[in-house]
C-alpha cells in the first residue's frame, strides 16, 4: 500500500511541477532560472509542513510517507538546479550561478524551517 501511494503521489507532484514551471517560465525571463527555485522553494515549505504536521499533529506515517516522499519528491527537482547552475557557469554567468546555487540552499532551508515553525506554533 505504502509503495503505491508513494508512487500516485510521486506522480501527481511531477505533474504539478510541469505545470507550476510552465506557468513561472511564461511569466519570468532572464538568466535565472525562476521556476526551478520557485518548484524547490514551494515543495520545501510544503515538506516542512508535513514535517510540522507530523511531529505537532499527529499526521500518520503513511501519510507522510506518502506526500512527503511521494508528492514533494516527485514535485522538487534539486538535480534540475544543479544543471542550471553548471550551464549558468558555462554561460559565463557565474554570479547568476552562485546566487542560484546559494540561493536555492537558503531559501529552501528557510522554507522548509518556517513550515515546521508554523506547525509547531499551531499545535500549542
Amino acid at each position: 500500500m505504502t509503495v503505491a501511494l508513494v508512487a500516485l503521489l510521486g506522480g501527481l507532484g511531477a505533474a504539478t511541477r510541469f505545470v507550476v514551471d510552465g506557468l513561472v517560465r511564461s511569466r519570468a525571463r532572464g538568466a535565472l532560472p525562476v521556476a526551478t527555485v520557485v518548484v524547490n522553494v514551494t515543495g520545501s515549505l510544503l515538506l516542512g509542513l508535513l514535517t510540522g504536521a507530523h511531529l505537532f499533529h499527529g499526521l500518520g506515517s503513511l501519510a507522510f510517507t506518502a506526500a512527503a516522499t511521494g508528492f514533494c519528491g516527485g514535485y522538487t527537482t534539486f538535480s534540475t538546479a544543479m544543471v542550471e547552475t553548471v550551464r549558468l557557469v558555462q554561460a559565463g554567468e557565474v554570479r547568476w550561478a552562485v546566487l542560484n546555487a546559494l540561493g536555492t540552499l537558503v531559501t529552501c532551508v528557510a522554507a522548509a524551517s518556517a513550515g515546521v515553525g508554523a506547525m509547531w506554533l499551531t499545535g500549542r
